[in-house]
C-alpha cells in the first residue's frame, strides 16, 4: 500500500497510519521503518493512546523516531460522561498518562476531538487551554461527529455539529484565534478551516490574520484569492497543507514571516513553536456532496493499492459499504 501512495505521488507530503487501532499491530515499529526507507516526508500515527499510556518501551520506540513523526491522538473531552457517550468508556486517565508519556518522549502530538452537540461542542478553548499546557502538542483538530463507526443512533438533526459552530466557539471562547485568523484551507475551503500561530509557553501569536486583508476573496466567500502576490501565494500554500509537520513547519513559517514585512522573524524558531487549530468537516450519507469529494484533501490506500477519497471509503468500500446501502435501499421500497 505505501509503495502505491509513492507511485502515486511520486515523495508523499505524509501518511496516516490509522485504523482501528494501528498500535496493537505486532509490527507497528517495523511499518515505521517501512515507511522511513520510502519518500515519504511524514508520518502520523491515528491512536486511542492506550499502549501509549501503558507500555514504557513502544513510547522509547516512538521516541527513537521522533524526527518527522506526529501522533494524533484521540482527546475528545475533559468531562467522563462525555467520553462515555462519544467513546463508550471514561478514558479520562488513559488520555492523561498517554499525554504525559509523550511530554516526557517530546513527541510531537496534535489532540483530536470528534464534536457532538450537546455533548462536548461546548469546549474547544478547555481543550485548546489543555493543549498549550503540554509543550509536546502542536495543535487540536476538531471534526464533527459523523455517521458511521460505531455512533450508535446518530441523528444528524440532534448531533451533527457543523464546521461554522465549531469555529464560531473556538473564535468566541478560546481567546487565541480570532475572526481573521481562523482561514479556510485552499485545497477543500468547504471542508477546512485553519489557524496557525507562534507559540512562546503558553502563548500564542496567531500570524494567519498577519496576511494581508486583500488576500482574502471578497466576492467569493470561503475562498482565498492568490494572484496579485505570487512570491505569499506559493509559501501559503505551502504553510496551510495538512502536511505542515516537523521538520518542514519552521521553516515554511519563517518563509511566510519573510514575506509579510510587519512580521519579525522570532530567533531560534523551531517546530516546537508552532500551534494550529483545524477544523474539519468530514461528510456521511447525510450530507454527502460529490463536489466537495472532489476537493477531498484525506484519501485512504486500500489493500489494492487504489487511493480513496476519505468519505467515499466510509460511505462504499467499509464493512460492505454498497452492499449495506443497497440493502438499506431496498428494505424502504418495503
Amino acid at each position: 500500500m505505501m509503495d502505491a501512495l509513492v507511485a502515486s505521488e511520486d515523495e508523499p507530503d505524509l501518511l496516516q497510519l490509522s485504523g482501528g487501532e494501528p498500535t496493537i499491530h505486532p509490527d507497528i515499529v517495523r511499518i515505521l521503518d517501512m515507511a522511513r526507507e520510502r519518500p515519504i516526508r511524514h508520518l502520523m500515527i491515528n491512536t486511542n493512546g492506550l499502549r501509549i499510556a501503558t507500555d514504557p518501551e513502544f513510547v522509547a520506540e516512538l521516541a527513537a523516531r521522533r524526527k518527522g513523526l506526529e501522533i494524533y491522538l484521540q482527546f475528545d473531552s475533559l468531562k467522563p460522561e462525555a467520553l462515555v457517550d462519544l467513546r463508550g468508556a471514561d478514558l479520562t486517565k488513559v488520555r492523561r498518562k498517554a499525554l504525559e508519556a509523550l511530554e516526557a518522549a517530546n513527541i510531537s502530538t496534535t489532540l483530536v476531538c470528534t464534536v457532538k452537540k450537546g455533548v462536548n461542542d461546548d469546549e474547544m478553548a478547555a481543550i485548546i487551554d489543555h493543549a498549550l499546557s503540554f509543550r509536546c502538542v502542536r495543535g487540536v483538530t476538531f471534526q464533527g461527529v459523523q455517521d458511521t463507526g460505531r455512533n450508535i443512533g446518530f441523528d444528524p438533526r440532534k448531533n451533527r455539529v457543523l464546521l461554522t459552530d465549531i469555529r464560531r466557539r473556538v473564535v468566541e471562547d478560546s481567546g487565541v484565534f480570532g475572526e481573521a485568523d481562523m482561514i479556510p484551507l485552499p485545497c477543500n475551503p468547504t471542508g477546512f478551516s485553519i489557524g496557525y500561530g507562534i507559540r512562546n509557553g503558553r502563548t500564542v501569536v496567531p500570524v494567519t490574520a498577519m496576511i494581508p486583508k486583500e488576500q482574502l476573496v471578497a466576492e467569493m466567500p470561503n475562498t482565498v484569492n492568490f494572484e496579485r502576490y505570487p512570491a505569499l501565494k506559493d509559501r501559503i500554500f505551502e504553510l496551510f497543507s495538512l502536511s505542515t509537520i516537523e521538520p518542514n513547519a519552521a521553516q515554511r513559517m519563517g518563509d511566510l514571516l519573510c514575506c509579510l514585512p510587519q512580521v519579525e522573524i522570532p530567533a531560534g524558531l523551531s517546530y516546537e513553536n508552532i500551534f494550529r487549530v483545524v477544523v474539519v468537516n468530514f461528510m456521511d450519507r447525510f450530507n454527502f456532496c460529490v463536489a466537495n469529494v472532489k476537493r477531498s484533501c484525506v484519501h485512504f490506500v486500500t489493500p489494492a493499492g487504489q487511493l480513496i477519497p476519505f468519505e467515499t471509503y466510509n460511505l462504499f468500500y467499509r464493512d460492505g459499504g454498497v452492499e449495506r446501502l443497497r440493502s438499506q435501499a431496498a428494505s424502504a421500497k418495503h
